[in-house]
């Protein structure tokens, strides 16, 4: 089950790189239904914020109109950072899957372990690597292409 969702935030996560934005892609779902499906715009909207994973808590918040996703499950291509880490505890959202570690910015396992520290009032179930070859893979040629290209 884990890797047809994963499989989905990819599709959005291409769907980023398309566009030229940093190719992540997140994912959903409550009881078995995808409710949001979100990608990286940050340079199209201009909007720091404008991670996959804020995007589709906004995006699945209207869909249970509640910002509490309790029985929820957010998928996402890259670990997520301190913000995005921020917004899944204050939604409340008890699983996350993510695909590929992030050695810069990563908040779940990687430099902060934020969705698991018990001075917090919610922790996360935490499903780490699904599909982590394909999830890198991508951010690998994108980075690649950008340096080829001379863009940051």
């Amino acid at each position: 089950m884990h890797e047809t969702y994963m499989k989905r935030a990819l599709q959005e996560a291409q769907r980023a790189m398309a566009e030229e934005e940093v190719p992540v892609g997140a994912v959903i779902v409550h009881e078995n239904r995808l409710i949001a499906a979100a990608y990286n715009q940050r340079e199209q909207l201009h909007d720091p914020t404008a991670h996959a994973e804020m995007i589709a808590i906004t995006q699945a918040a209207e869909a249970r109109g509640s910002w509490r996703l309790d029985g929820c499950t957010l998928y996402v291509t890259l670990e997520p950072c301190p913000m995005c880490a921020g917004a899944i505890l204050q939604a409340r959202i008890p699983t996350v899957v993510y695909g590929a570690t992030d050695p810069k910015a990563g908040a779940v396992h990687t430099l902060y372990r934020l969705l698991d520290d018990e001075r917090l009032n919610h922790r996360c179930l935490i499903v780490s690597g699904v599909l982590a070859e394909p999830c890198g893979q991508i951010l690998t040629h994108f980075f690649q292409q950008q340096r080829r290209l001379g863009k940051k």
